[in-house]
């Protein structure tokens, strides 16, 4: 579980995700070269497959073993789509929700990233790893094993708004360099605290003396591996994570989430004319749930489209300021931003091609 697990901006331990971050850059050669149509790949008998516009969200229950980039490169390849990026790394050794922006979805990526987490992890007691969790070296052992009682006085302390050291294996940068490339290199450096936000934690199941399950709600920023790490100094125990599960994702929840293997069977169902792909996206617009919507008239949007501002006036006006998102006809237009009565767009979409399906939960 070696990446950045409390929010999705890192990656971290190289030696779990080398392996499979490579197998990914190769494949992705290997694509490259199908969408061009390469020289190579032609006298191969390789048919080329055009990439197109697909605009959407598609929230992958990501399996364990894989890292985010080699599924963003999966789901990709499966849509055909032109562009494609996840709102937050997630451990190769982790599994669950990593919400993967398409084409024009790509532009709200941060306000997923800036959205809340929950984690339902478990904590392995009675030895500290270099890593934080199950890949890395032990590093410090105990004979003492907490109880239910000792754990739930202690998780007070870590509610709120608190300072949080990360994880020597993490995506800090030091003097320019990651913080999990000097600690492969066997140098230990002082990671400075930081501020964080734990929203909720609670201890969920004692499985027994050794493992303890948890779940947390977090802000941008939490390391999950860095909650067990300081846990069981604090206990007397040391801790590490040894298996770990992310159940939400700013707007995105478990309902939200569709298998890998259910993704390529609607993939598969698609190509013989029994189904469609679109069912699997969710709407560009679904980023955006806790910004304010404003509808405009076409004549308002022609404008907003070419980059100009709108005044805004009139009954209907509205009376507040700061990030909308704009809608005509019920569709997606624009972020933008209101400031003394005028409406000035930031980010325009242009929604043309491949987009989500009002049928997707009962279709996936």
């Amino acid at each position: 579980m070696p990446s950045h697990d409390g929010h999705g901006d890192h990656t971290a331990h190289v030696p779990a995700i080398a392996p499979l971050g490579a197998e990914a850059d190769a494949q992705q050669g290997r694509d490259d070269n199908r969408s061009r149509g390469g020289k190579q790949s032609r006298q191969q008998g390789q048919v080329r497959r055009d990439k197109r516009d697909v605009h959407g969200w598609v929230i992958l229950d990501k399996p364990i073993g894989m890292t985010s980039t080699h599924a963003v490169a999966v789901v990709k390849r499966l849509f055909q789509a032109k562009r494609a990026g996840h709102a937050g790394t997630l451990d190769p050794l982790a599994s669950g929700g990593l919400p993967i922006a398409m084409g024009e979805a790509t532009k709200t990526v941060p306000f997923v990233m800036d959205g809340r987490k929950r984690y339902r992890f478990t904590v392995t007691w009675g030895e500290e790893r270099d890593t934080d969790d199950t890949e890395g070296k032990v590093t410090f052992s105990s004979d003492i094993r907490p109880t239910a009682e000792q754990i739930r006085a202690l998780l007070p302390q870590f509610i709120g708004n608190i300072e949080q050291t990360p994880p020597q294996y993490s995506a800090i940068k030091i003097a320019g360099e990651r913080a999990y490339d000097l600690a492969r290199d066997g140098e230990v450096v002082p990671l400075v605290p930081r501020p964080v936000v734990i929203h909720d934690f609670v201890l969920t199941e004692q499985l027994d003396g050794g493992h303890s399950v948890f779940e947390a709600e977090c802000g941008k920023g939490t390391y999950v591996r860095a909650l067990a790490r300081d846990m069981g100094r604090l206990l007397g125990c040391y801790g590490h994570i040894s298996a770990l599960r992310r159940t939400l994702v700013g707007p995105f929840a478990e309902a939200d989430m569709i298998p890998l293997e259910q993704l390529e069977a609607l993939c598969d169902r698609a190509a013989s004319g029994e189904g469609h792909l679109a069912d699997a996206l969710l709407p560009v617009e679904t980023a955006l749930d806790d910004i304010p919507a404003l509808a405009v008239t076409r004549a308002d949007a022609a404008r907003l489209h070419r980059g100009q501002a709108v005044l805004l006036r009139g009954r209907d006006a509205p009376n507040c300021s700061g990030t909308v998102y704009v809608t005509v006809a019920g569709r997606l237009l624009a972020l933008a931003e209101i400031n003394n009565g005028e409406l000035i767009p930031k980010r325009v979409f242009n929604l043309t091609g491949l987009t989500a399906s009002s049928a997707r939960k009962e279709s996936v």
